[in-house]
């Protein structure tokens, strides 16, 4: 038996429920981790209130560190003891799971288990982004919403090292700050200045290459109006709520514009790209350009807690539950 976070129902955070769980050896293809860190991201929220589907009950959490216990029939990559950290499958808020082998990385000695465990979501997730979504180069001129966040921060370091001019918004001075300290050249407070307002007086009328929204409704459709023409909005989440349908006549009013909607999911399907990303981000990690700070800890009891902080979006930077 293992102690684990399950959600029978969709609601608010009283909705996750710590509870003991039978856990078998693993199955063919399978290793079975026994965590040191679960990270906590916002696709949790997703779960937990049903806006994203799952089978109840579930154990959230699709991120998560730790070493392995045991291995299953036809794994040849991996074996006991070895460190390694995961995004895959719901069951990420235990002491300890079984997750197919594919969807495990070896994780380097260089990072903690608490650093390994907000890595992987978050850290590829701004790989994706940056690189192969659109891929950030010299001069481009990026506005990053939400810049103080876990992503967000990880967006503004990153695209500041591949010469990038980086723009950010923040909803507090203290918000702002810390987007700056990441790597955002200007910041802008989007709940009392007109952001589109300032992205235009900032690029003297250039307006910006790319747009990364993690925000969603509030900050739709005037993200749009940050853009140059061909430039390119990348939707990837909705902290303030889902982007309610549009007029794709928007795209063309406002210069032949592109719009896109990426999972990290999608991009990591094929292990090979899987692998090809995580070793770009670790190389990121090892020459400076992301530099992954120890996140915020809690006991993995106090899940509700901090998923109503981070749903508040009161909180900055990274948050790992601890079994």
């Amino acid at each position: 038996m293992v102690k684990a976070i399950r959600v029978h129902r969709p609601g608010g955070p009283e909705a996750l429920q710590l509870e003991e769980v039978e856990l078998a050896s693993p199955g063919p293809g399978e290793v079975q981790i026994r965590h040191r860190a679960i990270g906590v991201n916002f696709i949790d929220i997703y779960r937990r209130t049903g806006a994203y589907p799952a089978e109840y009950p579930f154990i959230p959490g699709h991120e998560g560190a730790g070493q392995i216990v045991a291995v299953g029939e036809d794994v040849k990559d991996f074996e006991e003891g070895d460190r390694v950290a995961y995004v895959g499958a719901l069951g990420g808020y235990s002491e300890a799971r079984n997750i197919s082998a594919a969807s495990v990385i070896h994780l380097p000695k260089s990072l903690s288990y608490e650093q390994g465990a907000v890595t992987m979501l978050k850290g590829l997730t701004a790989q994706y982004l940056l690189r192969r979504t659109f891929r950030v180069k010299k001069g481009h001129r990026v506005l990053v919403h939400a810049g103080a966040g876990g992503v967000g921060q990880l967006l503004c370091q990153w695209a500041n090292a591949l010469g990038a001019k980086v723009i950010a918004t923040g909803g507090s001075p203290e918000k702002a700050e810390i987007a700056a300290k990441a790597g955002a050249h200007h910041t802008i407070l989007y709940r009392t200045e007109n952001f589109a307002e300032r992205v235009k007086e900032i690029t003297k009328g250039r307006l910006c290459d790319v747009v990364y929204d993690g925000v969603g409704r509030a900050t739709f459709p005037a993200s749009l109006d940050c853009l140059a023409p061909l430039g390119m909005f990348v939707s990837f989440g909705s902290a303030s709520g889902p982007i309610e349908a549009f007029d794709l006549g928007l795209l063309s009013q406002k210069g032949s514009l592109f719009a896109t909607r990426p999972s990290l999911f999608t991009y990591i399907a094929k292990r090979r790209d899987y692998e090809d990303m995580a070793e770009d981000m670790f190389h990121a990690v090892k020459r400076g350009n992301l530099t992954i700070a120890p996140p915020e800890a809690f006991p993995l009891a106090d899940a509700a807690k901090v998923h109503a902080a981070l749903e508040s979006r009161q909180t900055t930077g990274a948050m790992v539950l601890i079994p």
